[in-house]
């Protein structure tokens, strides 16, 4: 992750998880789907529940960083920051890292948390590119 991350926000954050996989899309793409979720009307991806809200772009470097803020109402602190790199196939190696202030979430929250993500990004927005 990082260093400027942690000194970008005006509290303490900690990064409390981070996963990354690779996207058949390459860096801009991802990059657009992230700053804006809806310019697709044709492939809708970010799909909320109804504990969450749609996200600010709090940070973004086309096409390799886009830093989001809280989806959930529950943890308006938490921030999800994406990193993305480009592959040799022309695809993508995502990262997505979740950073929260501290006190960290009970281990319930945070499996919700991560999974949320994971479903967002590598369920959904993967398979509008087909996968």
């Amino acid at each position: 992750m990082p260093a400027s991350l942690l000194v970008t926000y005006a509290h303490r954050v900690d990064a409390i998880a981070s996963k990354r996989r690779s996207q058949p899309a390459p860096p801009w793409v991802i990059f657009d789907d992230l700053v804006d979720p809806d310019r697709q009307p044709r492939r809708p991806w970010l799909h909320l529940e109804d504990d969450e809200i749609a996200p600010a772009v709090l940070e973004s470097e086309r096409p390799s960083h886009v830093v989001w803020s809280s989806l959930w109402l529950k943890r308006p602190d938490a921030r999800i920051a994406f990193d993305l790199t480009a592959r040799a196939d022309g695809g993508t190696d995502l990262r997505w890292t979740l950073l929260v202030e501290p006190p960290a979430p009970d281990d319930r929250q945070f499996r919700h948390l991560c999974q949320r993500i994971g479903t967002l990004i590598n369920a959904n927005l993967r398979h509008t590119y087909g996968q």
